[in-house]
């Protein structure tokens, strides 16, 4: 018995393949970098993002996300250059390894989503929604490959003193209306929503917008919920990211009850049980 139903949006083609979201979809993260808040430094050489690649598909991913440039506040800045020869090695691997693998590059530069691309990743995710490289959009355009847009105001830097709203989940989904109608003037077909928790946003307004993600529906278009062991469950319960897995879950729930057709996890195994669960 289904107790839960997706609500219906857009499918999406990746590369020549249809996905749809009659069931919501598990995205892994895959961080290949020395310093993202949970998991840095764990993945970043070959073996060990391969070795855990493996563990993400036993769990039962349906996509991969591979990160090779934290947004952490306070994160190391690095060149296109080196975010690039980060990625590529794993993305080679994996494409040759797992050749029916879909694949996401999490990077707000269009040169390197670009280069991702080429080499055989199917969505590019974006955390600035094209604000922090002018050139994003128009390169989406010219790949036609699947596009997360979400919603942030500012940099990783600065982005939690831009936290004023007059109503939070009117004005993310205007932000993101916005973004939506130029990338459809440019011809892109395929975009994900990401309201993005976490990002420019207060704890407060985090869980506001959690209890009206609903309100996104609106687009017709798949939501992506991105809420793993962030800093509104940690802080929240005054624990580690290390310890906030059960908080993960709980949310997680009530975005697949708000609808929400995509979660993107650190946990794969859980997430994923949790949709058995209740689709």
């Amino acid at each position: 018995m289904k107790y839960l139903q997706t609500t219906a949006a857009q499918s999406i083609q990746a590369q020549g393949r249809l996905i749809t979201f009659e069931k919501p979809l598990i995205m892994g993260i895959l961080n290949v970098t020395p310093d993202s808040f949970f998991d840095g430094g764990r993945h970043n050489d070959l073996d060990h993002a391969l070795r855990k690649a493996e563990q993400l598909l036993s769990d039962g991913v349906d996509i991969i996300d591979i990160g090779a440039y934290s947004s952490r506040p306070g994160a190391a800045v690095i060149s296109p250059d080196e975010e690039i020869n980060r990625a590529l090695p794993v993305i080679h691997e994996l494409v040759k390894r797992y050749p029916d693998l879909i694949l996401s590059i999490d990077t707000f530069r269009a040169n390197v989503a670009k280069a991702c691309v080429q080499a055989g990743v199917h969505l590019i995710n974006d955390i600035s929604g094209g604000s922090l490289d002018e050139d994003m959009f128009a390169t989406v355009a010219r790949l036609q490959v699947p596009y997360i847009l979400m919603h942030m105001r500012g940099t990783p830097e600065n982005m939690q003193t831009l936290t004023e709203y007059d109503d939070i989940a009117i004005d993310v989904a205007t932000a993101l209306g916005e973004k939506v109608a130029a990338l459809r003037a440019l011809g892109v077909k395929d975009i994900i929503l990401d309201p993005g928790f976490g990002f420019s946003k207060t704890i407060e307004q985090n869980y506001e917008l959690l209890h009206r993600v609903d309100e996104l529906h609106y687009f017709g278009l798949p939501i992506l919920g991105g809420i793993s062991r962030k800093s509104m469950i940690y802080k929240k319960l005054g624990i580690t990211p290390q310890e906030a897995l059960t908080g993960t879950i709980a949310l997680n729930t009530l975005l697949l009850a708000k609808g929400v057709q995509l979660l993107r996890v650190h946990d794969v195994k859980e997430a994923k049980q949790l949709v058995d669960l209740l689709f």
